[in-house]
């Protein structure tokens, strides 16, 4: 991919992007982004290649990686070792994951449907929802 070299505020970034400021900062904490170089002046200067990662990161969380799993497949990526192979792996473990989550949530919603049937929705100072949540 032939990316131009344009020089970006963090504002610019996070407006191009779609990432809060303070996100693209703390990424760079945890070393998720690397730390761009500064101008003269001191403020950092981002280019398209950190705008191309940080959309690649905000496209793994919306697919609910975390940022460990991330973190794997951009060492792969910055030590130019991806194969299919490798990145299908990670997939295929994010899927178990997502899965089980799944699992999770629907066993929170019988919960939840059971209660709600227990609760007459009165106006009554018993309430089956509170006292099961109190237990």
């Amino acid at each position: 991919m032939n990316l131009r070299k344009h020089r970006l505020s963090r504002g610019t970034l996070a407006a191009e992007t779609g990432v809060h400021p303070e996100t693209i900062r703390y990424y760079e904490k945890i070393q998720l982004m690397p730390e761009p170089p500064r101008s003269d002046g001191g403020h950092r200067v981002y280019d398209d290649q950190h705008a191309q990662r940080l959309r690649f990161i905000k496209r793994c969380r919306e697919l609910g990686f975390t940022l460990e799993e991330i973190r794997g497949m951009l060492t792969l990526v910055d030590r130019g070792e991806v194969s299919c192979e490798r990145v299908q792996h990670l997939a295929d473990e994010h899927i178990s994951s997502v899965r089980q989550k799944i699992a999770d949530l629907r066993k929170i919603e019988r919960t939840l449907k059971n209660l709600v049937q227990q609760c007459s929705g009165k106006d009554v100072p018993e309430c089956p929802i509170i006292d099961a949540l109190q237990l």
